[in-house]
């Protein structure tokens, strides 16, 4: 039986800061030096940490929080699998869609659509946007000082 390497104690404090953040701005893109930068040690030295604490990298960690996300958005809202897909962080449609059915199983449209043939109530897309539970769509408009001059 192989024995599973541990980081020690005083890491896991700085690892959990990384995991935590990722938690927190699963949206917004990924960055491994940032993640490292938080967890006060290198790239290398985090990703290896990470990896050998929650058995997962920390990209793979990220993927899977923001399909559990979009499973709770494709659920309950109003939104297209579009809308969910740039409000839980991708840029690529086809990049959210394989990483969905590969961690759920399905597409992400047919797990929408079988939870609407259940008949369960749906919140409005628009209050939802309203109420900044999702801050980018794949419609909204850049800011002022990303237009070129």
């Amino acid at each position: 039986m192989t024995e599973r390497r541990r980081v020690p104690g005083d890491v896991l404090v700085h690892l959990r800061r990384a995991r935590d953040h990722l938690d927190r701005h699963f949206a917004e893109p990924f960055d491994l030096d940032h993640l490292a930068s938080l967890a006060v040690m290198s790239r290398y030295h985090f990703l290896r940490s990470f990896a050998a604490t929650y058995r997962t990298t920390p990209a793979a960690y990220l993927a899977e929080r923001r399909v559990e996300r979009a499973q709770d958005l494709l659920r309950a809202a109003n939104l297209t699998v579009t809308e969910v897909c740039h409000a839980v962080g991708y840029s690529s449609l086809g990049s959210f869609s394989s990483t969905f059915r590969e961690v759920v199983g399905e597409s992400p449209s047919a797990f929408q659509e079988r939870y609407a043939a259940a008949g369960n109530p749906r919140i409005p897309g628009c209050w939802i946007f309203m109420t900044g539970l999702v801050e980018r769509t794949a419609t909204q408009e850049k800011p002022d000082d990303d237009r070129p001059s």
